[in-house]
């Protein structure tokens, strides 16, 4: 065999190796992310959502406006209205409802006082029953009064798909919510400075905190998911194995909800990894950012954006805004005042809107008045 020959085989030897090397990276590439595309539509909940927490973007779902038995989660509003109506230091003696109420509890004795804070603090991390009873009888006086509060706070931040019988959520056919309700629900709570930190909370040693005893959180998600900060979990026979999460991303919270799951955990985290890979985070303009004026025309009021428009967005889609704002001036405009919106599209689709503000005064004159006059 001459030289020349053996180069020859040598080169196709190579050729062969490297075009069966990157067969199989691309085989090895295009079956990871067709797994997870598998893994994702093999999710075991018979309801679930994805949303966006500042921008209320629903990122994936599925049956999640059915409405259903949501069990424990229900304590998410109950620790809401705590926080937003209650005397957090105040005590509360243990009732006997409290103690005696099946189902999970953190243990308080009839006859106990417990702060409200504390209370919290039991009702979110050990998911107590008895914690409910306590706090809603600390705040209204009896616990029918108190889901009279929790159903009027349900309309007030828009949940219309929500019914409360319970400040805990044992089965009743008069208690139900959706996926896309508690995912609202959760948006509007971590709001609140306190709650997020009540939920994110893995372990609390009572002694640092003035409290009667220590808690241990039975939410396994903050353990499993690292970005994980929160939110409760639920389980009864009517409504199964039910959990909300909210995981950190870009400086933005994706609340992920699950109802009626047979694997509560591995579902809340094939939906994060699916939110992870389809989309990214885009900041379309800051705060302070001249959008538009008004009218066009005449350009006599600025529309400035009132905060940071950061919204997740699909890598494989296209995306574009518009601002409306008002063809003339009825009356005067201070700065700050409401004037116009910006709307955001997903392709055809709105998925965003925001209204803007004046960034500075005008005052109505007297052509203003006659173009008005003419327009009519």
């Amino acid at each position: 065999m001459d030289n020349r020959f053996k180069k020859i085989i040598v080169s196709f030897s190579l050729m062969f190796f490297f075009l069966l090397s990157v067969s199989w990276n691309n085989a090895y590439a295009y079956n990871a992310a067709d797994q997870k595309n598998k893994d994702f539509k093999k999710i075991n909940s018979l309801a679930y959502i994805a949303l966006d927490c500042n921008s209320r973007i629903v990122l994936a779902e599925k049956n999640s406006e059915i409405i259903i038995p949501m069990a424990s989660t229900t304590k998410i509003i109950t620790a809401l209205i705590a926080l937003d109506y209650g005397d957090l230091d105040k005590e509360v003696e243990i009732s006997s409802r409290a103690a005696s109420i099946r189902g999970s509890i953190v243990g308080y004795r009839k006859g106990e006082k417990i702060t409200i804070r504390e209370l919290t603090y039991g009702l979110m991390l050990r998911s107590g029953n008895d914690a409910a009873i306590a706090i809603a009888e600390g705040i209204s006086g009896t616990v029918e009064e108190f889901v009279k509060l929790m159903n009027e706070y349900a309309s007030k931040i828009g949940l219309i798909d929500t019914h409360f019988h319970s400040p805990h959520g044992l089965d009743n056919p008069e208690h139900y919510s959706t996926a896309y309700d508690l995912a609202i629900l959760t948006a509007e709570s971590k709001r609140h400075p306190l709650f997020d930190k009540i939920v994110s909370e893995k372990d609390v040693d009572g002694k640092n905190y003035g409290f009667t005893r220590s808690y241990h959180n039975i939410n396994k998600i903050l353990w499993q998911i690292p970005e994980a900060n929160g939110v409760k979990t639920g389980y009864t026979g009517g409504a199964g194995k039910c959990l909300v999460t909210s995981v950190e991303c870009n400086g933005s919270d994706v609340i992920i909800v699950v109802l009626n799951s047979s694997d509560r955990w591995n579902d809340t985290a094939k939906i994060n990894n699916y939110v992870k890979d389809n989309y990214e985070y885009k900041k379309f303009y800051s705060k302070g950012d001249k959008v538009g004026v008004a009218p066009q025309e005449k350009s006599k009021v600025s529309l400035v954006c009132d905060d940071d428009i950061v919204i997740p967005i699909r890598k494989d889609k296209s995306y574009s805004t518009v601002i409306k704002a008002p063809k003339y001036i009825k009356h005067n405009i201070y700065k700050g005042d409401n004037i116009g919106s910006i709307y955001i599209f997903e392709e055809d689709k709105l998925i965003y809107k925001e209204p803007l503000k004046s960034g500075n005064y005008y005052k109505v004159g007297l052509i203003d008045k006659i173009m008005m006059k003419n327009k009519k």
